[in-house]
């Protein structure tokens, strides 16, 4: 199993709303124009606008480093004006392992599919 897939889920800092859905909007237009392995990139707030999960696909770890890559100081900036946590689910490669250990991802590896 090459792809992965990411929940990212974000608590957002009172008072920066406005902020993060800019950085939120800039987020999705660099993915839109820059990735290339990006399968699913969808964002949701819960009603009160205080928390958001973000859910993402990508074909395989070399995808999602391009995507880190791509986002640089844009998700520099939205982890300033929000708590995040990161789940991955698949096999990341080491050098994915390596790059996401500031963020603390959880990884789940593969168990049972279909």
């Amino acid at each position: 199993m090459n792809a992965l897939e990411v929940t990212a889920r974000g608590a957002i800092h009172e008072g920066k709303l406005e902020e993060f859905k800019a950085l939120a909007a800039e987020c999705m237009r660099t993915v839109r124009e820059k990735d290339s392995g990006t399968l699913q990139y969808n964002w949701f707030l819960n009603e009160a606008q205080t928390e958001c999960v973000v859910r993402e696909a990508y074909r395989d770890s070399e995808a999602v480093l391009e995507h880190i890559a791509n986002l640089g100081a844009t998700m520099r900036a939205i982890v300033s004006v929000c708590d995040w946590t990161f789940e991955v689910f698949g096999s990341p490669s080491p050098e994915l392992v390596e790059a996401a250990a500031g963020l603390s991802p959880k990884v789940y590896v593969p168990f049972q599919s279909m």
